[in-house]
């Protein structure tokens, strides 16, 4: 029976609405502070804002609390983040405020809605940025050929996705790693 127990797999706990506004409210606040850091580490070292661009801090905590709390969790956080980052930092820049709400909102849905299916976390990662990347491209793209906003230029997708090459390998390595410590964890509580 106990060998049985070792080799069963760890299925996520269905949470509280408690548990998940918390866990919202605690994503909202690393997606405004966890940025911050990254901006002032560039400050320091005279890089300005190209640490955040490159590592893309704001993402880690919009894909790991729809990873561990769900969609519902995953999509508010990726909304308000980056409103409340603005709001309190003026960052993002307001250009494309719209868009990584977008984004980010559809990284903590597709993160979520991916929470209970049997497959290994970092594919629910890249099909939680495909899903993200691919809404921001459409909607840039709506933005520039349909509404004419000159302003942005749909090389902006490309540029984005070339420059955050680095994190989105820190994500694919950090995230399945706090997920799996999270999730077995529970199994010695």
């Amino acid at each position: 029976m106990t060998n049985q127990t070792m080799t069963k797999t760890v299925m996520p706990a269905r949470l509280s609405i408690k548990t998940q506004a918390l866990a919202t409210i605690a994503a909202i606040i690393a997606a405004v502070v966890v940025p911050q850091l990254f901006h002032v580490m560039g400050a320091v070292s005279g890089l300005g804002t190209a640490l955040g661009e490159t590592f893309l801090p704001m993402h880690l905590p919009i894909l790991l609390v729809g990873l561990l709390a769900g969609p519902y969790a995953g999509a508010v956080a990726g909304l308000l983040g980056p409103l409340a980052s603005f709001a309190l930092s003026g960052m993002p820049k307001a250009g494309m405020l719209p868009f990584m709400m977008l984004e980010l909102c559809i990284y903590g849905l597709c993160a979520g809605l991916l929470r209970t299916v049997k497959m290994p976390t970092i594919c629910k990662v890249v099909i939680a940025q495909v899903a993200g990347r691919g809404i921001r491209a459409i909607a840039i793209w709506l933005a520039v050929e349909v509404f004419g906003i000159a302003a942005l230029p749909v090389s902006v997708i490309w540029t984005s996705i070339a420059v955050g090459i680095p994190g989105l390998a820190l994500q694919w390595s950090l995230l399945p790693l706090i997920v799996y410590r999270v999730e077995h964890s529970q199994r010695y509580e």
